[in-house]
């Protein structure tokens, strides 16, 4: 089974961090199966083949155009289709950022393929992919097979981890002609970035500490920014304490946030609605702290202290502080 990557974005050097995981997890599957992995390479992301190829590709086809810059999807869909045509049939995977729940379900409709959103992981049994994603708020993991010839799965962020790159690896680059039909159906007028104040974004932390409607106003938020901070890592907050107006909804974390599956999730005073848990459920390790015993963030935690977080949280940060040398 062949394992096609379409991927965006990049720095003209490298490719994006998002495709970079998609490539390894592609690299893995495609060694279990004796396929290939083939990459498509749009817009930006075409600067950045030859690193394509040292991240896991065996070969990458590239399509750059003006409108391939991220921001117009009927473009992104067109030439993606190109690729996979191109490819012809195998297991799809796109990175589950903005533009990828874009293209996705638009790309596979074109290729008469079955899709499966949201995934955590993929296996392969036999000549078939597994698709693995949370269910139900994220309490239960489903597993899901395409019966479709191509097979599209659109990944989790952090979901899949990139390979160690080898810059004597080699494969074929190949440059796609392409002349977009649906291109300038949709205009942008305006860009807006977040400010991160010097930290990392919260999708792309390895550590996130979350505050809840526990928490009881804004001004514990700074002692969560400290421990991000201690950590090197991002803030995140749940539904309730956004709504609030404790801090923006840019640190929303789940259903209708932003979903993160970092390596340690901090969850302080979360009661753990299935909402809030859908956006969180993929990170490798959770960590609860809760007065309420009986709060169902527990139920997904692995690690869990029952206390008022004002005595557990200095302590913690205090101690942290110790361990890495620093002022209290």
């Amino acid at each position: 089974m062949n394992v096609v990557v379409v991927a965006w974005g990049g720095d003209g050097k490298e490719p994006a961090a998002a495709a970079k995981e998609v490539l390894g997890g592609a690299r893995r599957l495609a060694d279990r199966t004796g396929g290939q992995v083939i990459a498509g390479a749009l817009g930006p992301a075409a600067q950045a083949a030859r690193g394509m190829i040292a991240h896991g590709a065996d070969r990458v086809f590239t399509v750059e155009h003006e409108a391939l810059d991220g921001s117009d999807a009927d473009a992104c869909v067109e030439a993606a289709e190109a690729v996979c045509r191109q490819a012809g049939e195998g297991l799809v995977l796109l990175a589950g950022d903005g533009l990828g729940w874009e293209v996705a379900p638009r790309l596979a409709h074109r290729l008469r393929a079955g899709l499966v959103t949201d995934c955590v992981s993929v296996s392969v049994d036999g000549e078939r992919a597994v698709m693995t994603k949370p269910v139900y708020g994220g309490k239960a993991m489903a597993r899901f097979a395409v019966r479709t010839g191509t097979q599209v799965a659109l990944m989790r962020l952090r979901a899949m981890e990139p390979i160690e790159p080898d810059p004597d690896r080699t494969g074929e680059v190949e440059p796609l002609g392409f002349s977009p039909k649906t291109a300038g159906r949709v205009r942008v007028v305006e860009r807006k970035h977040e400010e991160h104040e010097g930290r990392v974004r919260l999708e792309d932390a390895r550590v996130v500490v979350s505050g809840g409607r526990g928490l009881g106003g804004p001004e514990p938020f700074r002692q969560l920014e400290e421990l991000a901070d201690l950590l090197g890592g991002a803030v995140g907050a749940s539904l309730a304490a956004v709504d609030a107006g404790w801090i923006s909804p840019q640190h929303q974390v789940g259903q209708t946030g932003k979903s993160v599956a970092p390596d340690v999730y901090i969850a302080v005073g979360i009661s753990g609605a299935s909402q809030h848990v859908a956006g969180m459920s993929g990170s490798r390790t959770i960590v609860a702290i809760n007065k309420d015993p009986d709060a169902p963030i527990f139920r997904v935690a692995h690690l869990g202290a029952v206390g008022d977080y004002k005595e557990i949280l200095p302590a913690f940060t205090a101690e942290l502080r110790r361990l890495k040398g620093e002022p209290g």
